[in-house]
């Protein structure tokens, strides 16, 4: 690991499979434009996949780090000091504080595609936040440099 590099950083991209969708979205104006001419079909083929394809790189784009002493998820920039302890969450543990164990006043970057998260304490007195969810195909990863600890 280098000196300057953070000690976790993950993008949280979207799976291969929806880059296929991005393209079938595009074939998909491709022929709702095909009863115009070849030259506008052309022209949705290249919209419609452009315009799928900002879309699931946008959604693919949020990053988990830890840098500069504070946990960064998203928008999110939080204090480690702000942070009690870290839990790994297997997939089965992950999908449960996904859906019926989940409180309403967390702070969740979940994506639905990556099956294990990370699930760390607020223990700051004046938010309201009483954990942080984060999807993270690295969990281990990401606990140990919210330890500290070098992975």
């Amino acid at each position: 690991m280098q000196p300057s590099a953070p000690p976790f950083d993950e993008r949280l991209t979207a799976p291969r499979t929806w880059w296929l969708i991005a393209f079938g979205v595009g074939v998909a104006c491709a022929l709702m434009l095909l009863p115009i001419g070849t030259l506008p079909m052309l022209g949705g083929l290249a919209g419609g996949t452009a315009a799928a394809a900002v879309v699931v790189s946008q959604y693919g784009s949020a990053r988990v780090r830890v840098v500069a002493g504070a946990l960064v998820a998203g928008d999110a920039r939080i204090p480690l000091s702000a942070l009690g302890d870290a839990e790994a969450l297997d997939a089965e543990e992950a999908r449960a504080w996904r859906s019926y164990k989940a409180d309403p006043r967390a702070f969740m970057l979940l994506r639905s595609y990556i099956p294990t998260a990370v699930r760390v304490k607020v223990t700051d007195p004046d938010d309201p936040t009483p954990y942080v969810y984060l999807s993270t195909r690295e969990p281990q990863a990401l606990v140990a440099a919210l330890a500290g600890v070098p992975a």
